[in-house]
């Protein structure tokens, strides 16, 4: 029998959009960490920097930009003095957290303790 034969004529079913979207989006580093954070409040970005470990100013800049231009999260300087910029969830931002604290609750019941991964390797 040769692999024409076998293979089932329908079209490979191929996998959903939206979730193609969602994870180029929250599947980068640092992102689910951010929004996870701004889930509790508006925050300022150097608290933001403090309270995820290993994140660099430059990294999170950045990807408070992209999140930004995702429409999830809005960026509001306090004109002070001093300066601050602070940044909270849209209403699509806001939207995600039932998502999320089912994601965390799935990671904490099915994940090692210990990730198997690090950037060393």
């Amino acid at each position: 029998m040769t692999a024409e034969q076998i293979h089932d004529q329908e079209p490979c079913k191929q996998v959903d959009d939206g979730i193609t979207r969602v994870f180029q989006l929250l599947g980068k580093r640092w992102n689910g960490p951010i929004l996870a954070v701004l889930m509790g409040r508006p925050t300022y970005f150097s608290e933001l920097r403090r309270a995820i470990p290993g994140l660099s100013e430059r990294m999170l800049a950045d990807r408070l930009v992209e999140l930004g231009a995702a429409g999830l999260v809005l960026r509001e300087v306090d004109e002070g003095p001093p300066l601050r910029v602070c940044y909270r969830l849209t209403a699509a931002g806001a939207a995600l957290e039932p998502a999320l604290k089912e994601l965390a609750g799935w990671a904490r019941a099915h994940l090692p303790d210990t990730p198997c991964y690090n950037k060393d390797h």
